[in-house]
């Protein structure tokens, strides 16, 4: 092989550009590697973003909690009120049976 070889000259020529490449990207990588503000602000992106998310779901499942507690506030409240109607209906019918007997 000579370097006046055309078919080895055009080789050679394709792996330098091969490799060329190869490194471009390494470099891009290690740069974007030694990008620690871009990086960050990657990072702080995503947190944002599941933090967001975790937000909603926290206060539709406080919603949720906050419906079953006025539920079942509604039905302890209708407790007192039912004993006083039963109330008021006992004193109710005793005043009349003792009009009725006397």
């Amino acid at each position: 092989m000579t370097a006046s070889d055309p078919a080895s000259a055009a080789e050679l020529q394709q792996e330098i550009e091969r490799t060329r490449e190869h490194l471009g990207q390494t470099v891009e990588e290690l740069a974007a590697k030694a990008d620690v503000k871009s990086r960050a602000r990657a990072k702080t992106a995503e947190v944002k973003s599941r933090a967001r998310v975790k937000t909603a779901e926290v206060k539709r499942k406080a919603a949720d909690a906050s419906g079953q507690v006025r539920r079942s506030q509604m039905v302890q409240r209708r407790w007192p009120l039912a004993a006083v109607a039963a109330g008021v209906i006992l004193i109710g019918s005793i005043a009349v049976w003792r009009r009725r007997k006397t």
